[in-house]
C-alpha cells in the first residue's frame, strides 16, 4: 500500500518536474497543431492518389512522410522553441490562464479536420463592430499568421520540387528549386493576408471584445512579440522549410 501511495504522489506531482518549454509547447497546443496537420497531409495525398502517376504518387506520399514524420517534427520545433526562446514563463503564464485556454480551443477547433472540410469552400462572411473590426486588425498585425501559413505551404510545395528532383535528376539542380520557392514567399503572404481579417473574426468569434483586448495586449507587448517570433522559427523547423528531404537528419 506505501508504494502504491508513493507511485500515485510521483504521478500527481509529475507536471511540476517538467521543463516549462515542453510544458508551453504542449499547454499552447502545438501537438494537436501538429496531429491536425497530419491529418490535412494524409487528406491531400488521398485527393492526389487517382489524379498522378503512380510512380509520381508514391515520391510524394515517401517524401511527405519522411519530411512531416509527427515525431520528427514535434523534435525539430520544440527544440528549436527552446533554443530561440530564453524565457517561457510569460507565455506559459499566458496561455495556461482562463483566456489563454480560450484562445488555444479556439484555434484548435478552427483546425480540426471536419472544420477543413467544412469551410473548404471559403469562410462565412463575419460581421462585426467597428471597435471589433479594430481589435482584430490589431491582433493580424501582431501575429505572424501570414507568415505562418506561407511557411506551410512552402514546406508541401518543398516535397513536390523533391520529388521531380527524383523523378528527373538535375531537372531542379544548382539550388533552382529553394530560389523558387523564395520568390513564392510574398506572393503567398499576401495572399492569406488579403482574407485574414475575416479569418481572425472567425477563428476568435466566440471571445468577446473585451478578451480580444487582452489579447491583444499579450501579442503586443515585448514577451508576446518574442513569444511568436519564436513560435514562427519553431514552426519553420518542424516543417524544416528551405531543406532537402535527403538531408533531413533521422528521429532519434
Amino acid at each position: 500500500m506505501r508504494r502504491l501511495l508513493v507511485l500515485l504522489l510521483m504521478f500527481c506531482t509529475l507536471p511540476a518536474w517538467a521543463d516549462d518549454h515542453d510544458l508551453l509547447y504542449k499547454v499552447a497546443g502545438w501537438p494537436e497543431q501538429r496531429a491536425h496537420f497530419t491529418a490535412a497531409l494524409t487528406a491531400a495525398q488521398q485527393r492526389y492518389r487517382n489524379s498522378l502517376p503512380p510512380a509520381v504518387y508514391q515520391a510524394l506520399v515517401n517524401n511527405s512522410s519522411q519530411r512531416f514524420a509527427p515525431q520528427a517534427m514535434d523534435q525539430r520545433a520544440e527544440q528549436h522553441l527552446r533554443q530561440v526562446l530564453q524565457d517561457p514563463m510569460p507565455a506559459l503564464q499566458f496561455f495556461q490562464s482562463p483566456l489563454g485556454r480560450k484562445i488555444v480551443t479556439a484555434e484548435l477547433t478552427a483546425t480540426r479536420p471536419d472544420q477543413l472540410a467544412k469551410n473548404a469552400q471559403g469562410l462565412p462572411v463575419i460581421e462585426a463592430s467597428a471597435t471589433r473590426q479594430l481589435l482584430i486588425g490589431h491582433l493580424a498585425m501582431a501575429l505572424p499568421v501570414r507568415e505562418a501559413g506561407a511557411e506551410v505551404s512552402l514546406a508541401i510545395a518543398g516535397v513536390a520540387a523533391d520529388s521531380l528532383s527524383q523523378m528527373i535528376p538535375g531537372l531542379l539542380g544548382g539550388g533552382q528549386a529553394q530560389n523558387m520557392l523564395d520568390g513564392q514567399r510574398e506572393r503567398l503572404m499576401q495572399q492569406i493576408g488579403n482574407d485574414m481579417n475575416n479569418t481572425l473574426l472567425y477563428v476568435y468569434r466566440d471571445l468577446s471584445d473585451p478578451e480580444l483586448e487582452e489579447f491583444d495586449t499579450f501579442a503586443e507587448s515585448p514577451e508576446g512579440k518574442t513569444y511568436y517570433q519564436a513560435a514562427l522559427a519553431a514552426i519553420r523547423a518542424g516543417l524544416a522549410v528551405g531543406q532537402s528531404t535527403s538531408s533531413l537528419a533521422p528521429v532519434r
